[in-house]
């Protein structure tokens, strides 16, 4: 795994049909004391057991399916074969909590955990409790698969996934969660985890602060994550190209409050209809 930049950090380069950890991103790594997140990939048949000892954990099957069995029996998840290809199956799993996942075809699967001491309990979340959400309008239209909202039970996890059709914009206008301001804005650490629905395909990111001390714009490929630390954030997909990403938050609050800068906020006020483009894919 690469890191550039100081927020953007690449996979690892391992064969496409080999079990394997592409990603893995610790708190300490990200600079937060928070969230940690890995992808990896397991081939037909593979076992990856584990622990989420004083973590919750949130498991995002990304493509393929698999059984997961946390001691109430095996149980069979994953609809779709890749992320471009509908609505995604997800566990979430208090602290405290083994478990075992088998592969029964080729998986990637995406590992979310933050810290907790509460026991909640463990379940499957199946792509019909997924939520769609379609947000803006214009080229400002996404769309947005809802996992884990504020309201669901979990300690600090709340997670989303964002669709981002070709020439659109996304997180725009830009906002920001870094300063405790309640309730207008709760701060947040946040991952984006990016896929692109073509081997050429890209994105770009910018990221901010109102001071224009700092202002970082990086190129974003298939399998890249970013952790957004402080200040304003959007993604934009160039013409041709869909563009991913998988937003992981936690905060102190359950809440996802966020300030859009005030230079852009008009622009809601203008952004026409919903591009007729999204959703993307239907319930099947």
């Amino acid at each position: 795994m690469d890191k550039h930049h100081g927020f953007l950090f690449r996979p690892a380069a391992i064969p496409p049909n080999q079990s394997g950890v592409l990603l893995s991103v610790t708190p300490e790594d990200a600079e937060w004391d928070t969230t940690g997140f890995s992808v990896r990939r397991l081939v037909a048949g593979d076992v990856w057991t584990g622990n989420t000892g004083s973590h919750e954990v949130a498991l995002i099957v990304l493509g393929g399916r698999l059984t997961i069995d946390w001691g109430e029996g095996a149980r069979s998840i994953g609809r779709r074969a890749h992320v471009f290809a509908g609505y995604p199956s997800a566990v979430y799993l208090p602290c405290r909590t083994s478990f075992e996942v088998r592969a029964e075809t080729l998986v990637e699967l995406a590992e979310a955990r933050a810290p907790s001491r509460m026991t909640l309990r463990p379940r499957v979340i199946a792509p019909a409790d997924v939520e769609c959400e379609i947000r803006g309008g214009g080229n400002m239209t996404r769309q947005i698969s809802r996992i884990i909202k504020p309201e669901h039970e979990a300690d600090r996890l709340m997670i989303n996934e964002v669709y981002t059709p070709p020439g659109n914009w996304s997180s725009y206008p830009p906002h920001k969660h870094d300063t405790h301001n309640p309730p207008a804005e709760l701060a947040m650490d946040e991952f984006y985890y990016f896929r692109t629905d073509h081997p050429d395909g890209y994105g770009l990111l910018r990221q901010y602060n109102a001071a224009g001390t700092e202002d970082d714009t990086v190129t974003i490929h298939d399998g890249d994550l970013v952790a957004l630390r402080k200040g304003y954030h959007l993604v934009a997909a160039p013409p041709g190209y869909s563009v991913y990403y998988l937003a992981v938050l936690a905060g102190v609050t359950r809440s996802m409050a966020a300030s859009t800068d005030p230079r852009y906020v008009h622009l809601t006020k203008n952004q026409g209809p919903p591009d007729p483009r999204v959703p993307l894919f239907g319930r099947d």
